[in-house]
């Protein structure tokens, strides 16, 4: 049964208006059962005359990106839980996934091989998993969570922050990648939980080992590294880099792209293989950004969606998706 209490909508409350005022043989299994990351479509840059910005609907309220084998990003949607997807090409979209209504909305997401979408559903505790092709929304999944935030897949599952708990949810993935069961996986050894919001952007290491997830409380902000076994986090040493608004992560080959949205800003670093080390190489900004929150690549660009945090969101509120070079 989906919750619907009164409860799930102060946590939604809660944690939006959090983010308004923040202004190699133990690799090799684990590389087995992670998988590994490469550059993402570099071959194909694509963009020439492709819009470097485009419009998404008027009070929409995007959060989450993801793109796909093809040039198409998808936007989740926190005013229902709709499904945006535009072409890359053109900047021209429409709705995929419709909404199952206030209370239930799509923060992060993510897209695989056979087009299925698996949707994050912040304070509704929701993980939900729908079909981009034909729009229709499959199984829903109740976890009981507080704020389940964002998501990436790996080869056996695709894995889960929540903002408020020490834990992760591991979606199950069986034979081609069918979604089974939901399993709790706690959070340990150097994890720490604010009294708000904590655990946000997750990824995979570079040598696919492990998972990094962002803790915007311990030590200032920064990334924790993650036992997808065990549950034991280890702090990352990122030397005197900070991430206290640290929001969507992107790994391309050992380049890690972290959305510092508050900030507008995009702080680049560089990991050794096993995502225990990072050295800050960049920072990106762009007087175009309006508070983004997740990061997608295609070619040589990244997108990233404007959340507007700093607005009171109406029907009328306007939103947009913006390109910037990658380092």
């Amino acid at each position: 049964m989906i919750p619907t209490d009164r409860s799930s909508d102060r946590s939604l409350d809660r944690s939006f208006a959090r983010r308004r005022l923040l202004t190699t043989a133990a690799a090799l299994s684990g590389a087995a059962l992670l998988g590994t990351t490469g550059t993402a479509h570099a071959a194909e840059t694509g963009g020439a005359g492709w819009p470097a910005a485009f419009p998404l609907p008027d009070g929409f309220q995007p959060e989450g990106i993801t793109i796909g084998a093809s040039p198409f990003a998808h936007f989740g949607s926190l005013a229902d839980g709709a499904v945006y997807r535009a072409g890359l090409a053109t900047g021209r979209g429409s709705v995929v996934v419709q909404g199952l209504g206030a209370g239930h909305p799509t923060v992060g997401l993510k897209i695989d091989r056979h087009a299925r979408l698996f949707l994050a559903g912040g304070a509704s505790g929701e993980i939900r998993v729908a079909d981009a092709r034909t729009g229709e929304t499959g199984k829903v999944y109740a976890t009981g969570g507080a704020f389940v935030n964002d998501v990436i897949l790996t080869p056996g599952a695709a894995w889960f922050t929540d903002s408020f708990k020490p834990l992760l949810y591991k979606l199950v993935l069986g034979r081609h990648g069918t979604p089974e069961d939901v399993e709790t996986v706690p959070l340990g050894g150097d994890w720490v939980q604010g009294d708000d919001f904590t655990a946000n952007g997750i990824e995979r290491t570079p040598d696919g080992s492990a998972l990094l997830l962002v803790n915007a409380f311990a030590g200032g902000g920064g990334l924790m590294r993650v036992d997808p076994r065990t549950g034991t986090a280890r702090a990352v040493d990122l030397g005197t880099a900070r991430l206290p608004n640290g929001d969507g992560l992107l790994l391309l080959g050992r380049i890690l792209y972290a959305v510092q949205q508050q900030q507008n800003a995009i702080d680049v670093f560089r990991l050794n293989a096993a995502g225990t080390r990072g050295t800050a190489i960049a920072r990106i900004t762009d007087p175009r950004f309006r508070i983004p929150t997740t990061v997608a690549a295609w070619g040589d660009r990244l997108y990233l969606p404007n959340a507007r945090f700093d607005v009171e969101p109406t029907p009328d509120t306007e939103y947009d998706a913006v390109a910037v070079d990658q380092v």
